[in-house]
């Protein structure tokens, strides 16, 4: 979410259908097999982190058991707010999952630079690809910078504006769908009542699918909603700001995954 000074971020992060080469670890997980188990998994933003202290950032929250960095990419498009790119991705080394949030038009023609740049997960927004038949088969082929074993998960996003139902015919491509609980890039908003709603919804449509899809929620989490949300049930939650809000930032963290590990 922010780009610091460091030349290498923090401590290295599996499947989603990317394509992985024939010399791939069999007994390797791949991203998506790792957050299918053990969830709900925090995802923790980083745009708000200190970054001019960003590595040492990622290293403390590897250190408190966070596995999963979210890397918000606004183009000042698609989201009034223009962030960060493929270079700070690539920055991010170390242990954690590197989760792409693609807040941004058109982001087919962007796919392949963020691949290369090391993200081992890539939501884009429905609402921002006039194709997103297209971005999904283009991830598909994709092969993990990282480690091709790996494989990279492949999520679209739905505004709260959007009907979750559109999701529908993407369901064969997709491995992740991610309930967005705010308007994206606007600062000051609360997670949205209607989200819990949204969440059954989507998660009516990906039992019907037979499909296994990873399903997350994103904006809004804080310290005293983190329980509300994580009773939910998704795999994945996003939250920032109440990690790097200024405080402890390892007790911040330690608080959120606690609270998380109480609905498992």
């Amino acid at each position: 979410m922010t780009p610091g000074s460091d030349a290498a971020i923090g401590p290295d992060a599996a499947t989603g259908s990317g394509a992985a080469p024939a010399t791939s670890a069999a007994s390797s997980p791949t991203v998506f097999e790792r957050l299918r188990v053990g969830g709900p998994r925090l995802s923790v933003g980083m745009l708000t982190a200190d970054l001019l202290r960003l590595g040492a950032e990622m290293e403390l929250l590897a250190g408190t058991g966070v596995e999963v960095v979210h890397v918000d990419v606004m183009d000042g498009v698609f989201c009034p707010q223009i962030t960060v790119g493929p270079p700070v991705v690539k920055a991010l080394r170390g242990p954690l999952i590197r989760d792409v949030h693609l807040m941004i038009d058109d982001p087919l023609a962007k796919v392949d630079a963020f691949v290369a740049a090391g993200a081992d997960m890539i939501t884009f927004h429905l609402e921002g690809a006039r194709q997103p038949h297209r971005v999904l088969q283009a991830m598909r082929a994709a092969v993990n910078a990282n480690d091709g074993a790996r494989g990279i998960v492949r999520g679209v996003g739905l505004n709260p504006s959007t009907p979750v139902d559109a999701v529908e015919p993407l369901l064969d491509e997709v491995d992740y769908v991610l309930i967005v609980a705010i308007n994206p890039g606007y600062g000051g908003q609360s997670f949205s009542p209607s989200t819990g709603a949204r969440v059954e919804q989507a998660r009516r449509l990906i039992e019907a699918s037979g499909r296994p899809i990873l399903l997350g929620v994103d904006g809004g989490v804080t310290r005293s909603n983190i329980g509300m949300v994580a009773a939910l049930g998704t795999d994945i939650i996003v939250s920032g700001s109440a990690i790097f809000d200024g405080g402890d930032v390892g007790a911040n963290a330690r608080f959120m995954l606690d609270a998380l590990a109480r609905r498992r």
